[in-house]
């Protein structure tokens, strides 16, 4: 299948050649066609299948075919999405897809003055992407009006959920108009949105093309176990690599984060974190930094990285064994996008094996071991038997102590 056998207008047309795009993903051949026909849609798709194609050529073409709106520059297209590094993206892609069309998109988020924002919305946009608080913020100033909205999509619908945006979204359900177009995309599909999504759906078509949750077939798994100790030794270890030209590291925490920038920098490697106490500007010098490889290795959390979007990230190490499954997806579908190849290095230790057991049960399979490396795991945990006087009943002690822990290591 080619884009050109999805019946797209020759600016959008144009516009993919010029971005590289022959054969659409799954995702697009399937969600494209029903969107073009008005349909409601539930798009349920792994990280790194390009949902957010799947959604803004149908948009572009959509709004570029309805001539009634033509000159007046209305918010007619909404986007919704969790974090400021995703709208910017998908900002981003409505700009390079539709660069041959007269439509307009900008992008409203929070953590930076407004009035840049405001400015763009006064001299008319058809397209608007925005963060939840953002969004509403400006609604309630007269900013924004959504009277005008023909298509809305709700985009990483189980981040909104992990994040807490639920009940904005609810907010902003109840001011979006009737009669339009819902898309809701996203690589997990909880109940809660599901539940959500069904009270403003209106016979709506769903593509799910993977198992809910499951891990891309481009991206090579590798586990390593390490001491907890042992892991900025490991990482400086794997990064002696000079293959590893870039490297997206997640870690659970902020503050985990700047850790290991401070230890790599130490060591002579450029580093930079991305996370949530980053101020907008910090977290977009870094992510260009990265994409220009000036920087070696991004440090993230999470959150922060839900929106990162890099041609031809070919590593992503697990610093830190995620807690919840679903994110080990979501982390390592930063790399093999797009059906590139991607390598995905996870290390692990005791504490984190409950961790893995999860995500290897999600993923429905078992993540292989690296190669060998020197800072292997200790199979026994380190035990600090009880001190004691020598005294008469000193050794019953001691028995008692080792029958209890085990045997004392050296």
């Amino acid at each position: 299948m080619t884009f050109q056998s999805l019946f797209l207008i020759q600016p959008i047309l144009k516009a993919l050649q010029e971005e590289g795009y022959e054969t659409p993903t799954p995702i697009q051949a399937e969600a494209i066609p029903i969107l073009l026909q008005g349909k409601d849609l539930l798009g349920c798709a792994q990280t790194g299948t390009v949902k957010t194609a799947a959604f803004a050529i149908p948009i572009l073409q959509l709004l570029a075919g309805n001539p009634t709106y033509e000159k007046k520059k209305k918010i007619r297209a909404l986007i919704v999405t969790p974090t400021r590094e995703l709208a910017i993206q998908i900002e981003d892609s409505f700009k390079s897809y539709g660069r041959h069309l007269d439509l307009k998109a900008t992008v409203v988020f929070g953590g930076v003055g407004q009035t840049p924002q405001t400015d763009a919305l006064r001299r008319g946009v058809d397209i608007l992407v925005a963060t939840p608080g953002r969004l509403l913020d400006l609604i309630s100033q007269g900013y924004i009006s959504l009277s005008d909205i023909s298509l809305f999509v709700l985009d990483e619908a189980d981040r909104m959920l992990d994040m807490g945006f639920i009940h904005d979204i609810k907010k902003l359900l109840v001011l979006l108009p009737k009669q339009k177009q819902s898309l809701f995309f996203s690589a997990t599909m909880p109940p809660e949105i599901v539940k959500l999504a069904n009270t403003i759906w209106h016979n709506p078509s769903k593509v799910e093309v993977t198992p809910v949750s499951s891990t891309a077939d481009t991206i090579t798994q590798f586990l390593y176990y390490v001491d907890r100790a042992n892991k900025n030794a490991l990482l400086l270890h794997i990064l002696k690599n000079k293959d590893i030209k870039t490297a997206l590291v997640f870690t659970r925490t902020k503050y985990g984060a700047d850790k290991v920038v401070k230890i790599l920098q130490k060591n002579q490697i450029t580093a930079e974190a991305i996370h949530g106490n980053k101020a907008q500007n910090a977290r977009q010098r870094a992510l260009s930094n990265f994409k220009a490889q000036t920087t070696r290795v991004l440090v993230a959390t999470d959150i922060a990285a839900r929106g990162i979007d890099v041609d031809d990230l070919a590593f992503v190490i697990n610093y830190e064994i995620p807690n919840i499954p679903e994110t080990y997806v979501h982390r390592i579908g930063r790399t093999g996008r797009a059906g590139a190849n991607g390598t995905a290095l996870s290390f692990c230790d005791q504490e984190e094996k409950a961790y893995l057991k999860d995500i290897e049960k999600l993923i429905g399979k078992k993540i292989p071991l690296g190669e060998d490396h020197p800072y292997p795991i200790s199979d026994e945990p380190l035990v600090i038997l009880p001190k004691v006087q020598h005294t008469a009943h000193a050794r019953p002690v001691a028995n008692k102590a080792k029958k209890w822990f085990g045997k004392k290591r050296a």
